[in-house]
């Protein structure tokens, strides 16, 4: 089976990794890819965004099935493409797509569909936008109604920061055409957890739950990341809330969206916020996460090539996620300064000592191989994995394979997984 994979993060390693090992005869072929996919399949020179280079390599190409890890193809409508040439796809369509493409589509579907989330109101202009942020209690979340690689979100404690942020997206275009619009919504108290579903056009099954780790330092603090760690499950997962989040999160989503003409198959990923008065929906995702995906994929007992068919064709079943009993945890290396300025190139030893140990993993995020070498090529480096029978296994053993991982200025947090 010739497989095509689009990405080139920890995701799309994961992704390679899962159906490698559970169908060897698989032909992986990952657009980019990574020095870590590079290990499994044939990494190909088009990026991910390059939808037309894609397209055609598929069109000669033919594979049975292809992958779509980030958004932006996926919002851009590579799924549609790809079905008018006959190709199969695991992904939404453009138009499922805007629940992460657009922040006000996805609150206003979630305000018909009657599903918890926080008060929100729109603006374009920013007289009307500073004259509400007046109106409302404190802390509020300005977000960009588009996508802004995970920038886009600005958590305000005071109403200073909260005209600073309508100024620089609305007047100041710091997120270009994705600040056009602008939410302006209600802060929500309590825990996060993410909670992913394959999703076949009608029904939704939950795949276990992770918690991710999105802040670059230690107790929270300093900026947002793509995430620095995740684990899996998070502690609130048990059967009275997996079937609470089906029902009134994603089967109410799913079926507004078929009322509307709009089929989702592919994963659909909510952040949910466990507030004193249940969970609520932060956002919506419409792909797999990172590093979330780390952290589930080795809890699956099943292949996937079955699940994403079942998805395609509108036959999922329970089985299709499955989880084993172990727990998994993931912790992220990334490179000296980031979510800012970082440096690349720097060699990368220790990798294969780290695998070593058992139950381990190391997925590859902003990785190149140079010859014989390993090189570091992004911000997010490495996610090193590990399975154990409790989160504190799962931990310890991946931070201690972690710490058989060198790289100059490699950073990372100390702390996954310890507010449980």
């Amino acid at each position: 089976m010739k497989i095509l994979i689009i990405g080139g993060g920890g995701r799309e390693h994961a992704l390679a990794w899962k159906i490698a090992g559970d169908d060897p005869g698989a032909e992986l072929f990952i657009a980019p890819g990574n020095a870590g996919t590079a290990m499994l399949g044939t990494n190909l020179p088009v990026q991910a965004e390059d939808i037309a280079g894609i397209i055609s390599w598929a069109k000669k190409e033919k594979p049975d099935l292809t992958i779509v890890g980030p958004e932006a193809p996926l919002c851009a409508g590579i799924t549609n493409l790809m079905q008018a040439e006959g190709l199969r796809v695991f992904g939404p369509s453009k138009e499922a797509a805007r629940l992460e493409g657009s922040k006000i589509f996805a609150k206003e579907i979630l305000r018909a569909a009657n599903v918890p989330t926080a008060a929100a109101e729109f603006f374009t202009e920013e007289s009307k936008a500073l004259a509400y942020l007046k109106t409302r209690p404190l802390p509020l979340v300005v977000k960009a109604d588009g996508l802004a690689a995970g920038k886009g979100v600005m958590i305000c404690k005071t109403l200073p920061e909260a005209e600073r942020a309508v100024q620089e997206t609305l007047t100041a275009k710091t997120f270009g055409q994705a600040g056009e619009k602008i939410l302006i919504e209600e802060c929500l108290a309590g825990e996060e957890i993410s909670v992913l579903a394959f999703v076949d056009g009608h029904k939704a099954v939950l795949l276990p739950t992770a918690r991710d780790h999105k802040r670059v330092f230690e107790n929270d603090q300093g900026p947002n990341t793509g995430g620095m760690g995740a684990y899996s499950p998070a502690p609130v997962e048990n059967a009275v809330f997996m079937e609470t989040a089906r029902k009134i999160i994603f089967e109410p989503v799913i079926a507004e969206l078929d009322r509307r003409g709009i089929c989702y198959r592919g994963v659909l990923y909510a952040g949910l916020m466990l507030t004193a008065e249940g969970p609520k929906v932060l956002e919506f995702n419409c792909r797999f996460g990172d590093p979330e995906t780390q952290v589930i994929l080795p809890r699956l007992q099943n292949s996937l090539i079955p699940a994403f068919t079942a998805c395609i064709e509108g036959k999922l079943r329970p089985e299709h996620a499955a989880a084993r009993l172990e727990n998994c945890a993931c912790v992220v290396m990334a490179a000296g300064g980031y979510p800012g300025k970082y440096r690349k190139g720097d060699v990368i030893t220790g990798l294969e000592r780290a695998a070593k140990l058992e139950g381990v993993t190391v997925f590859h995020a902003g990785t190149k191989s140079e010859g014989e070498k390993i090189v570091t090529a992004g911000g997010r480096v490495l996610g090193v994995t590990a399975l154990g029978r409790d989160i504190s296994g799962a931990v310890k053993k991946a931070y201690q394979a972690a710490g058989r991982i060198k790289f100059k200025n490699a950073h990372y947090r100390r702390d996954i997984a310890a507010r449980q």
